[in-house]
């Protein structure tokens, strides 16, 4: 299992490492927008997308919550190797990962304070497919109107109405990253 833990990683940090981080931001720039991403090779059930993202997003100052179905030994022993990254309950958590239905209830997650909106959580959702279909969204970074296939709308809808406090979403599938910023308006598709 320790063996496992050590591989997988970015192979060239310094560049891959970079693109991710730029494959994130534009993520969350322009919600709906769906890209892939590449160089890592977590253990399973983590996706690639997802993995790409805890290698550019974390390190030992993110606390990191995993929900039931990714939190096992082999994915923790990932995670602390190649970031350092303490694992925390969902309360403390600046970054979680898991299944939608695993992170239930969301509403466990910080969504920062007045004076503070940027405390929050940000959660990494692994889907079993990401498509530009389903839910409509607008806001900023959409030129008219974006659409993203979501685990439901309910939730970030009551998001997106305490904003600017809220969390922040990546969706991941396989290779496929995609955001959807607190910021964004999301109706029936």
């Amino acid at each position: 299992m320790i063996s496992q833990a050590l591989g997988g990683g970015f192979a060239d940090a310094p560049i891959q490492s970079a693109r991710a981080f730029r494959a994130a931001l534009e993520a969350m720039a322009r919600p709906g927008r769906i890209l892939t991403v590449e160089g890592v090779a977590p253990p399973a059930p983590l996706s690639i997308g997802a993995g790409v993202l805890l290698l550019t997003l974390c390190d030992r100052t993110t606390p990191l919550h995993l929900a039931p179905g990714h939190d096992a030994p082999e994915i923790r022993d990932w995670i602390t190797f190649h970031t350092g990254a303490p694992l925390v309950t969902p309360g403390a958590a600046a970054f979680a990962l898991g299944r939608w239905e695993a992170l239930q209830p969301v509403t466990r997650f910080r969504i920062g304070q007045p004076d503070y909106p940027d405390r929050s959580a940000t959660l990494i959702v692994e889907m079993d497919a990401l498509t530009n279909d389903g839910a409509i969204l607008t806001g900023p970074g959409i030129e008219t109107t974006a659409r993203l296939s979501l685990p439901e709308l309910a939730a970030f809808r009551l998001n997106r109405d305490i904003f600017p406090l809220g969390y922040d979403t990546f969706f991941t599938s396989g290779d496929k990253i995609a955001g959807l910023p607190r910021s964004t308006r999301v109706e029936a598709g």
